[in-house]
């Protein structure tokens, strides 16, 4: 599979661009284990164009975990497609427009899925930024705002035209949110319309290799996305078989990744997510009081203090 000339090789799994989640540190760890291509944390257009401090921070890549994406999202065309610019100038594999984000703040403004509220915006804003940029364009989206407007069919085809080199269909409409269950049967009707020629990104309810191996050949789709599955579990994209003691290893690496690359503080709030979410902990007797220390501590040494005596507890066992 390739996007414009990014060559991603046989049924890649990608991970999800997903705000505080997808830094750079996670990111490279997830590029360790087999995801074929990784985005950045999406970028506010507006914040990028006002060259605010933290959003600027999200645009910076590492030629180590080529090839990824950077992700956009707003309302304004002028704004996106000056945004688009300046994300090209970071040097990205790949410019990815959001049109899928469901939550309140960007959709409730007109932005991510609320574009499936404005169609003819969403595509003059995809079909100026393709213009705009020499870099490979893809698309963010969902089926439609609601059940009663599952368009996605037709706007595959809207977009297609509009020059993106990809597609990516999270299998939900946006009233959903992320509840119920992800319709495939929709992301496999657009990749098997003989007018589509542009590869076809699945993404939705894969928590594993083999649900992704599921989808392929079910479905039929060029890739596989893997999004909230990936929380506290950047070794999803290996099919090799780690133990409890390595993939504690993993994340008391990206602890310290994160409290390198930002500060003691900040490095352990960011990587409090992953360890509230991270399956390992999942089965262990009497583990409450021991999840709320650890996600109550607030130095590297306490934090790491009651990881070692987690694995101490298990190897009694």
């Amino acid at each position: 599979m390739k996007i414009g000339n990014v060559e991603l090789g046989e049924r890649p799994v990608f991970l999800a661009p997903m705000e505080d989640v997808t830094d750079i540190g996670f990111r490279l760890l997830c590029k360790r284990f087999g995801a074929a291509m990784v985005y950045t944390e999406f970028v506010s257009a507006e914040a990028l164009i006002r060259d605010v401090k933290s959003t600027i921070s999200k645009l910076t890549i590492s030629d180590v975990e080529r090839p990824v994406g950077i992700q956009i999202y707003g309302r304004d065309v002028e704004a996106m497609v000056e945004a688009a610019r300046i994300v090209e100038q970071a040097g990205p594999d790949v410019i990815d427009l959001n049109f899928g984000c469901p939550v309140k703040k960007v959709a409730g403004k007109g932005a991510g899925a609320g574009m499936l509220q404005n169609i003819p915006k969403m595509l003059e804003i995809t079909r100026k930024v393709v213009d705009a940029v020499k870099l490979p364009v893809t698309v963010k989206t969902r089926l439609g705002w609601n059940f009663e407007q599952l368009i996605i069919t037709e706007l595959a085809e809207q977009l297609q035209d509009c020059g993106i080199q990809a597609l990516t269909i999270h299998g939900r409409t946006r009233s959903q949110m992320y509840t119920g269950e992800a319709d495939w049967t929709l992301i496999g009707e657009v990749k098997h319309n003989p007018r589509i020629h542009i590869p076809i990104i699945g993404n939705g309810d894969i928590h594993s290799l083999e649900e992704a191996d599921k989808a392929f050949d079910e479905y039929g789709v060029d890739a596989v996305m893997i999004g909230r599955a990936t929380f506290g579990c950047p070794w999803i994209f290996s099919r090799e078989n780690l133990d409890f003691n390595a993939k504690m290893d993993i994340l008391e690496e990206l602890l310290r990744i994160n409290v390198e690359r930002i500060d003691e503080k900040r490095g352990i709030l960011h990587t409090r997510r992953h360890l509230a979410a991270t399956p390992i902990f999942k089965g262990i007797p009497n583990f409450r009081q021991t999840r709320i220390a650890m996600l109550r501590a607030e130095t590297m040494p306490e934090l790491l203090a009651i990881l070692e005596e987690v694995r101490a507890q298990l190897s009694e066992t």
